[in-house]
């Protein structure tokens, strides 16, 4: 769908060129510079105009505008200022050639650049670097780059993907069969047959080839490639899907990633803001304003600093309400990507699995010696539960006392400590006693852990939940329900209590029931805060999963606002953080789950308690799904997280050695 012109830096009127040329010599003439008059300048013109400039500046002066600029700026200004000047194509070029000549290969920026570019931005691109490097783009590629993912660069590189528009209504559901027959339906994958049809087919095609391919596969294409792709190629495939389904929304992700965490990947940040402010900036923004808690324009204000800021904020082009309407393109994206979230099944994977050859008296044994005489083998003990699934441990618990007369979890908290202690006893608990033990420690002592209380109640099951009552009462001789609402009050306790019943509805989504339920939650935003709290807590805490993802589907079409929009700005407090906790476990429970991990680690010192809760429930339930969420969203592998975040102090060695053993593989 053609959408017009939706950048942010347009030609200026009344453009004079050679008096342009001369503002900017006087700006760097003498003893200092003009900053604020170059960067008005330069981001107040397009970049056709800017090589006008460039050429009267030689002209006018006889000197190379960019190396004054080189000259006179400094740092990350300097860098932003001129790649502004050269042209798009030339830009893209020295992006490509930096990634692949310097030390060690830059495979994010490779992807990037060629995932989103069109067929005529590739053949400027590649001629481009021709006349800059006086070499081969793809011989350079591919001299650093190997295997599949060489192969798809290849195949980006020469720019012979079907035009905008085409698209082959005869090949639509014979693709989507032969992509499902490639990776889904067999062992291993043929990643030919991937690179072939991601590589060629027009985005219009391709758009509708994933959507016939979701409903033979019951999954998204996404989660194919997490499932069967790996590395750097699968890094590329997904980037080149989110490129098809919307590459305002691909690019929002990169601004993100580029500035969240400690530090800001500079490089990235200046590469797309350059590239798009003549391109689709507004739609960018709008996708980032739906994605994440602020404004693109606030977080880049809050990420940088002085002149390279006021550069990239002039780029950016304004600041968005964070209440607003979705633009129409927007909000066409927000409701397909609640249709595609319905419309998934998502195969969940774990990571622990039960042992072959299983042995539980020969483990109860081993268990023993482990323990027995003077200090204890941690080595033992950790091969042993973390390779068992706990299903297999309860035997081995079972055996130990059968055998030895002895209580295996006592012999374990006597002779482990901290938190390898705390982790080893959690394996051992069967699901109900653990999800039972977590609930109580985050009620018991000063202060409530409200984040505990809401992932757990919003991830499980009804039937897990009822199985958690059991155990609480069980184990404490007290009702969850009424040691919930001892220690919360107000609308928060009683969002908390409705889930504890475990009686939420099961079942597809009912269409009709679902457009009712969307209007009264978007008739709900124009009423007082408790009248909108009470009718949001009696449909996002009683209605099936899929049928609320049809309501929040809906609720779009009915307000021209998003779910989670609406909730972080309307809302505050515990309750926010409740319903906010429903609405990402119903949109994508993974994902949610691997962002709770990145919090528990993120900061200085790492939430433990959450780290271990987490690992532990998640490890026969979806934890593989968990990773790879964890990866696309972070750039950084759950293993590689645990391995840096926990690296000091009580929380290293023995401990870490069974987090990355129940994380499963280094993805």
């Amino acid at each position: 769908m053609e959408m017009g012109f939706r950048g942010t830096v347009t030609d200026a009127p009344d453009f004079d060129a050679s008096a342009d040329a001369e503002t900017l010599y006087n700006a760097m003439k003498g003893i200092g510079s003009d900053k604020e008059a170059i960067l008005d300048l330069v981001t107040g013109r397009s970049n056709a105009q800017r090589q006008e400039i460039v050429q009267a500046y030689k002209s006018s002066y006889g000197k190379d505008l960019i190396d004054d600029l080189k000259y006179e700026l400094t740092g990350h200004f300097e860098r932003l200022i001129v790649s502004l000047m050269r042209p798009q194509a030339y830009h893209d070029a020295k992006e490509i050639h930096d990634a692949i000549k310097g030390a060690g290969t830059d495979e994010k920026c490779l992807i990037e650049v060629l995932a989103s570019r069109n067929n005529q931005q590739i053949h400027d691109l590649v001629e481009a670097y021709k006349d800059a490097y006086d070499s081969d783009i793809e011989e350079d590629v591919t001299g650093e780059t190997s295997g599949h993912f060489k192969k798809m660069l290849v195949v980006l590189l020469q720019g012979t993907r079907d035009e905008p528009g085409v698209v082959h209504t005869d090949l639509i559901e014979e693709d989507a069969q032969v992509l499902f027959a490639a990776g889904e339906e067999q062992w291993g994958t043929e990643e030919s047959i991937f690179i072939m049809l991601l590589g060629n087919r027009s985005f219009d095609h391709l758009q509708m080839v994933f959507d016939k391919y979701q409903e033979i596969a019951e999954t998204s294409i996404e989660d194919s490639i997490k499932s069967e792709l790996s590395g750097d190629f699968e890094n590329l495939m997904l980037a080149v899907v989110q490129c098809i389904r919307s590459v305002p929304m691909y690019f929002a992700k990169r601004l993100y990633k580029s500035m969240k965490g400690l530090g800001t990947q500079d490089n990235t940040l200046i590469r797309i803001m350059i590239c798009r402010s003549e391109i689709d900036m507004l739609d960018i923004r709008e996708c980032f304003r739906m994605s994440y808690e602020k404004s693109l324009y606030n977080m880049i204000k809050e990420d940088t600093s002085g002149d390279y800021k006021r550069t990239l904020l002039a780029l950016c082009g304004g600041d968005d309400d964070l209440a607003g309407e979705f633009f129409p393109e927007a909000a066409q994206l927000a409701y397909k990507m609640w249709e595609t979230s319905a419309m998934t099944k998502v195969q969940l994977r774990p990571t622990i699995r039960p042992a072959s050859d299983f042995d539980p008296a020969e483990d109860a044994q081993n268990l023993r010696k482990a323990m027995k005489g003077f200090g204890t083998d941690e080595d033992v003990i950790i091969d042993i539960v973390a390779n068992r699934s706990n299903e297999q441990r309860q035997e081995i618990r079972q055996a130990f006392k059968s055998i030895l007369g002895r209580d295996l979890m006592k012999d374990l908290k006597s002779e482990l400590s901290k938190n390898l202690e705390r982790l080893i006893i959690g394996l051992m608990l069967t699901p109900a006693e653990f999800d039972a033990k977590m609930m109580r420690k985050a009620m018991e002592g000063a202060g409530t852990d409200e984040h505990a209380l809401i992932e757990i109640l919003v991830t499980r099951s009804n039937e897990e939940i009822h199985a958690m009552n059991a155990a609480y009462e069980d184990g404490y001789k007290k009702s969850m329900e009424d040691a919930i609402q001892s220690d919360t009050s107000g609308r928060f306790s009683q969002i908390l209590t409705s889930l504890v019943q475990g009686a939420r509805e099961q079942g597809p989504a009912d269409w009709d029931r679902a457009l009712v339920d969307a209007q009264e939650l978007a008739d709900a935003c124009n009423e007082d805060s408790d009248d909108m709290e009470i009718k949001f807590m009696s449909i996002l805490c009683t209605r099936s999963f899929p049928h609320l993802r049809r309501v929040f589907q809906e609720f779009v079409r009915c307000s021209n606002k998003d779910i989670e929009q609406i909730i972080k700005n309307e809302m505050s407090g515990d309750v926010k953080q409740a319903m906010y906790g429903i609405v990402r476990s119903v949109k994508n429970q993974p994902n949610y789950i691997a962002e709770r991990l990145y919090k528990a680690m993120k900061c200085i010192g790492t939430d433990d308690r959450a780290l271990i809760r987490i690992m532990v429930s998640r490890s026969e339930v979806d934890l593989f799904n968990v990773r790879k969420e964890f990866k696309e969203t972070h750039d950084c592998s759950l293993h590689e997280f645990i391995q840096v975040e926990t690296m000091v102090g009580d929380t290293s060695g023995d401990y870490r050695k069974t987090l990355l053993m129940l994380c499963g593989g280094q993805d």
